[in-house]
């Protein structure tokens, strides 16, 4: 089997590695990869970053691919599993209009309306003085989202009133802007991806990520700090009351609009005093969660994405899992969220403690003129580890994150911090 798989950052070095794990897999395809990835697969250049649909169906072709994963939300807004679908090609990642879950919060906003998914109150505005009735009406603090795709940096979550004008001012400037006031969600936070044919869904291990760039969850939101699993101290029954309360719902209601959802969803959840809330839905794997996810799956990847891509998931095998837990950690440059500097020399991945047990995901990485390893974006390396206990798992990550060389660079040093001391509850 031979799997093209589409972007070219963390999360697509994981899937990568994991798809390439899959006995029945002879080949893995990366378009447009990165250096790291290019170490364990074979990468191809691909127009526009994998969003031209049909750039990636020439090269599926051409390849003779059995299986497209689409990594990146981008693409999948753009139609690009639409059209790989349309050439006979099975692709697993939802349709463009299915993707509108992740590409609209509004929309989003509509179908858990329909479904009767629980989740907060919200406000979808156009205008500058409908921010300011919703920002008054809903109180602090203060939560306002861009309703398109902003590479999950589109959040501001704040007690300051003008802070949250001015995010939402700036995102209505953009052509066509829309924003979504909600209403600030109490308790943990938690990710659930759930993988879906269109009909049945079957979820993966849930996880915690961090998007604020500060410890202690300080500075702007990210793309995401780091992530562990599993969340030991999530309620029991969780998982299935998720699936059965709003993952299933959610995909019964698209199917109904005669747009089955056929991918991941991703469940963003605020776990509060009244149950589980949903915060987001995205339609991919989610970066980093997906980093320390795929760390602990023994089923083999490649097999469960064909199924999922093919419909037949109702007859896969429950799922297994390593016992052990993951922890990963986010190497960025100086600069990052805002501009980030990019061409410093990346080192010291060569001989990582803890191997293997601890290894670097590329995410923005490149090679210079002289071919060496360099920056090329503002999270530059996903660093994973895996362990008998968090405590285990977070002592060889952050083992190895220093050691990593890489001028100006910054990261969180609490990731999972909290969980390991026993602190994470979920109010009652």
């Amino acid at each position: 089997m031979k799997v093209l798989v589409i972007g070219s950052g963390a999360r697509e070095h994981a899937l990568v590695r994991a798809l390439a794990l899959d006995p029945v897999v002879d080949a893995v395809i990366a378009a447009p990869g990165n250096p790291g990835i290019a170490e364990v697969a074979l990468v191809e250049p691909v127009a526009a970053g994998g969003s031209d649909p049909d750039d990636v169906v020439r090269l599926a072709t051409r390849l003779a691919a059995d299986l497209v994963v689409v990594g990146p939300e981008a693409p999948l807004v753009a139609g690009v599993a639409d059209v790989v679908r349309a050439a006979g090609i099975p692709c697993f990642g939802p349709s463009a209009a299915a993707a509108r879950l992740e590409g609209s919060k509004a929309f989003a906003k509509e179908v858990m309306s329909a479904a009767d998914v629980p989740t907060g109150m919200a406000h979808v505005c156009s205008r500058t003085e409908e921010v300011e009735e919703a920002l008054d009406a809903l109180g602090a603090p203060h939560v306002v989202k861009e309703d398109g795709l902003a590479a999950g940096k589109g959040v501001v979550v704040t007690d300051d009133r003008d802070t949250a004008l001015e995010h939402a001012r700036a995102c209505l400037d953009k052509p066509n802007g829309r924003v979504v006031v909600e209403e600030y969600l109490d308790g943990p936070e938690a990710s659930l991806f759930c993988v879906c044919d269109g009909e049945t869904v079957v979820p993966l291990s849930l996880a915690q990520d961090f998007k604020r760039v500060g410890d202690g969850d300080t500075g702007p939101n990210t793309g995401g700090m780091g992530a562990y699993c599993p969340l030991d101290w999530a309620p029991e029954g969780l998982v299935d009351d998720v699936v059965a309360r709003i993952a299933q719902p959610v995909v019964d209601e698209m199917a109904r609009r005669g747009t089955p959802f056929a991918g991941v969803l991703y469940v963003g959840l605020a776990l509060t005093a009244r149950g589980p809330r949903v915060i987001e839905f995205n339609v991919r794997f989610g970066d980093p969660e997906t980093q320390v996810v795929l760390a602990r799956l023994r089923t083999p990847l490649a097999q469960l994405l064909l199924a999922a891509a093919e419909g037949r998931l109702a007859e896969a095998e429950p799922l297994r899992w390593s016992e052990e837990h993951a922890v990963t950690v986010v190497v960025a440059s100086e600069g990052y969220p805002g501009t980030p500097r990019t061409g410093d020399a990346v080192g010291g991945l060569d001989a990582l403690p803890g191997a293997p047990e601890v290894y670097a995901l590329h995410a923005g990485t490149g090679t210079d003129d002289d071919g060496l390893l360099v920056s090329s974006g503002g999270r530059v390396l996903s660093v994973v580890a895996t362990g008998t206990s968090l405590a285990e798992a977070r002592d060889r990550v952050y083992a190895a994150v220093g050691t990593v060389e890489l001028a100006g660079s910054h990261h969180r040093r609490d990731i999972a911090a909290a969980a390991e001391r026993g602190e994470v509850t979920v109010p009652v």
